[in-house]
């Protein structure tokens, strides 16, 4: 099994009188590393999947004494797939209020409805943590590091779902069912969205942008719809971890471009199944986009459940002048330009440099990326 790093976090984080919430896209290995912690600790425990109706039912109309034959005597109790719940916020909060020495620990796979359910009744009484596909550092340690480092190609074309990843020969089969269930059926459940084809629409259309800015006007047009229900459509995407928004810096310089926004995905391999494009690098034109969505998204699993997560931005004037990714901490700035080719380099915007108090600047390739996605990079 591939171990998880989110593992050592959520041991460190049990049992300190807090319930635990582990967020993250369906397959994505929650319940695996779940069921982990709970093995390695050796407690009485005891599961209630919200995907079952009985579990459910027990949620209606929830109280202390309709909970304690079920739960007395257990010292974790996990709720897996807390979304599932109609009144999964107060159950959780009566659960947490009135079994003190119960260890709770609660997944969902979708912040949409999880977050909405437990943020009031849950207030100051749980930590919240987030699972992605596999990670660089994570695979390196399962499979070698010289062994990830060769496979680079097969994670820019297939990304790291668990499922794809201890499955190959088997990706393009895995990926297209995952796409299918869960971004045209599960998102639509979840979201109460009332025009599928629109939302397959704007999810290749994002796919097509990924590292160029991103318009809601233009994708509204691309798709014959509109400004407003693009935006919602892409805000249910996020909330479900398909995609995310890295935006525009825009502080000190007269001409840098106001309100951008860039839209990657969480995966590489989601991105191309839904294109329908498994070709090789060698065959591609989007290699770049390709490269580019690889590192932000794995800077973003190296970053998500830091204490100190830093702020992250793409920055770009009017001029053309543009820089790929930067990470702000403690009032400074880390730069980074990503090139596919380890032959290319390229310097630091002076524009930016000037305006803004660069702590480092890097060119990202195949030839050092490692270093990038690095535990030891952490800002």
């Amino acid at each position: 099994m591939i171990e998880r790093y989110l593992e050592k976090l959520l041991l460190e984080h049990l049992f300190q009188s807090k319930t635990v919430v582990l967020y993250g896209a369906r397959q994505a290995g929650k319940t695996t590393l779940v069921n982990e912690v709970v093995r390695k600790l050796s407690r009485k425990s005891l599961v209630l999947n919200g995907d079952d109706a009985d579990i459910r039912a027990l949620f209606e109309n929830p109280t202390a004494a309709r909970f304690r034959p079920v739960i007395s005597g257990y010292e974790i109790v996990v709720i897996d797939e807390a979304q599932r719940i109609q009144d999964a916020g107060l159950g959780i909060k009566l659960i947490h209020d009135n079994f003190r020495e119960t260890q709770l620990i609660v997944t969902g796979s979708s912040s949409l409805e999880l977050a909405a359910k437990i943020k009031e009744p849950m207030t100051g009484r749980k930590y919240e943590f987030y699972l992605f596909p596999c990670s660089f550092g994570e695979l390196s340690k399962h499979y070698g590091f010289l062994q990830e480092k060769r496979d680079l190609e097969q994670r820019l074309i297939f990304g790291s779902y668990p499922d794809v990843v201890v499955n190959q020969g088997r990706e393009k089969r895995i990926l297209k069912e995952l796409t299918s269930d869960y971004l045209y059926k599960d998102i639509l459940a979840i979201g109460g969205i009332k025009k599928p084809a629109l939302l397959e629409k704007i999810v290749k259309a994002l796919a097509l942008q990924v590292s160029n800015e991103v318009s809601f006007n233009e994708v509204a047009q691309i798709c014959g719809s509109d400004h407003e229900t693009v935006e919602k459509y892409i805000d249910l995407l996020e909330k479900a971890y398909i995609v995310f928004r890295l935006p525009g810096l825009s502080r000190n310089v007269r001409n840098e471009i106001k309100k951008g926004k860039k839209i990657y995905f969480y995966d590489n391999g989601i991105r191309n199944a839904i294109l329908g494009n498994f070709l090789p690098l060698r065959s591609r034109v989007d290699t770049g986009a390709l490269w580019e969505n690889y590192l932000i998204s794995e800077r973003i699993k190296l970053t998500s459940n830091t204490e100190a997560r830093p702020e992250s931005f793409f920055w770009r004037t009017t001029q053309q002048q543009e820089i790929d990714y930067i990470e702000e901490a403690g009032g400074e700035f880390r730069v980074f330009e990503f090139k596919w080719n380890p032959g290319k380099t390229t310097a630091i915007s002076k524009t930016f440099a000037n305006a803004y108090p660069v702590k480092s600047f890097e060119v990202i390739n195949p030839s050092n990326f490692h270093e990038f996605l690095s535990e030891n990079d952490r800002i």
